[in-house]
Formats: C-alpha cells, sequence, structure tokens
C-alpha cells in the first residue's frame, strides 16, 4: 500500500467541527489518509461533539484538542480550514501543501444536540465528495529524475511558479498571469508541461482550477526549491508583491479559466 497521505483539520476550538471531521474522516478512509486536527485557540473536545460521534458509532478514544503550534512543523498534504477565522490563521503553516477553505456553523454557539448532528451529517458529505474527489486522479508513475527535473526547470518562468506554488500553498492561473505578468494561453501551457511531469497537481472548484505542488514532490525537490528561491529572491519579490495585491477571492478577479 502507498503512503498515507496527511491531512490536517482547522478551526477555532478544536473541540467541535475539526474534531468530528478527524473521526469521521479516519472512519472513512483511514487506510488512505493519516488524519489530525487542532484549533488556534483550543479548548476541550466538547462534550456533545463526542455524544454524536459515539451515538454514530464511531470511536472518540484520542481525541483531544491540540493548539496549531503542535502541528506548525509537520508536512500535511491538506490543510482543511472548517472557518473563515482559521482559514486566516492556517496560512501562518509552513507546509508545501494543498491549502483548502470550507465554511461549517459552529455548533457550540447553540448548545443543542441536534446542531451538532446536522454539522456532522454535512461534514460527512463532504468528506464522502473529497474522497471520492481525490480517489480520481490516475496514478502516475513517479520518477523525478534529477536531469529530467533540472531540464524542466531551467526556464525561468517555470521555475519561478514551482517558487510560488512552494510559497504560497496553492494559486490559481489568474494568480500566477498577474504574479509573472504573462498571457494566460503562456501561463497555461507551463502549468500543463509542469503537471504532466507530475510537479504539480491542480484541482477545480466551480469555474476556478487551483495548483499546488505535487504531493508526491520527493524531498530532495523540495530542499532544491526552498535553495534556488532564496538565491532568486530579486526576480521573486516583485512577483510576491503583485500576488499581495491582489484581491482574496478569485472570483473577484478572474474570468473563467479555460485549461490547456
Amino acid at each position: 500500500m502507498s503512503e498515507r497521505r496527511r491531512v490536517l483539520f482547522v478551526c477555532s476550538a478544536n473541540s467541535a467541527r475539526s474534531l468530528m471531521a478527524e473521526a469521521l474522516l479516519t472512519t472513512m478512509a483511514g487506510d488512505q489518509y493519516l488524519v489530525a486536527s487542532a484549533g488556534s485557540q483550543p479548548t476541550a473536545p466538547h462534550p456533545l461533539a463526542l455524544q454524536c460521534l459515539a451515538e454514530a458509532g464511531i470511536d472518540t478514544d484520542g481525541l483531544r484538542s491540540k493548539p496549531l503550534s503542535e502541528v506548525a512543523d509537520q508536512h500535511w498534504d491538506y490543510v482543511i480550514a472548517l472557518c473563515d477565522k482559521a482559514a486566516l490563521e492556517c496560512q501562518t503553516l509552513a507546509t508545501s501543501g494543498q491549502r483548502i477553505a470550507w465554511d461549517f456553523p459552529d455548533p457550540a454557539t447553540t448548545h443543542r444536540l441536534a446542531a451538532f448532528a446536522r454539522v456532522m451529517s454535512e461534514l460527512r458529505e463532504r468528506l464522502k465528495l473529497f474522497v471520492t474527489v481525490h480517489q480520481k486522479a490516475p496514478a502516475i508513475p513517479l520518477h523525478h529524475h534529477p536531469a529530467s527535473v533540472f531540464k524542466l526547470l531551467g526556464d525561468d518562468n517555470r521555475l519561478a511558479i514551482m517558487h510560488l506554488l512552494q510559497r504560497q500553498g496553492e494559486l490559481c492561473v489568474c494568480d500566477l498571469t498577474s504574479a509573472l505578468q504573462l498571457s494566460q494561453p503562456r501561463i497555461s501551457r507551463f502549468l500543463a508541461q509542469l503537471r504532466e511531469q507530475a510537479l504539480v497537481a491542480d484541482e477545480r472548484r466551480g469555474q476556478w482550477v487551483y495548483y499546488r505542488l505535487h504531493p508526491a514532490l520527493p524531498h530532495w525537490l523540495h530542499e532544491v526549491l526552498a535553495h534556488t528561491a532564496a538565491a532568486n529572491g530579486d526576480n521573486l519579490t516583485p512577483m510576491i508583491e503583485r500576488l499581495a495585491a491582489l484581491a482574496v477571492r478569485p472570483e473577484d478577479r478572474c474570468t473563467t479559466e479555460t485549461e490547456s
């Protein structure tokens, strides 16, 4: 069996939503994912969250609330924020994995078991979709021979895209078009070349396609990118500044993407 992908759920208190998501995904697909959760302001597991899980026959042993600092130095293939506040705060996590933002209401504000049960049901359906979507990607032979990688990254623009994805976590075509000040067809062509060699992965959400470094990128390549980015600051800094000046949501700045 291939190595399990690592998923981190984050919400404010790590007492209900993220703990339920951790337990649900572990139960649903623990053979595929290594799952954890944390909070920006952790408290303690909410009794009603634990009750909902127990009534659904889901094991709650070992579930505990944790601060983000406890998981900050670990690699995560997916960091899934379950509220808008956590989505902002988990940007500080130094991970090359994909960041995903879901927004679920906090049932703890109601103190009602029915509210916890409803959120758990909605989480279960979203997680079913998550597992299904991420099972669709066909297995790609991942060789990443250094000579082939260096040849592909010998182009300044492709290398810059990899640097920006490592720094930002994920970006859409419009982000990269603005950052590199190149046309959308050129950016899409560069991304297609990187995707064909399993250096980047993509995910469509609605009308927009987001790109990130491939989860199976070897450690040596992460180190090469980090070192070359440090030596390429003069070229990268203007691109990073242009990214920082963009609106937060793609729908505020982008047209619908047509991918090659």
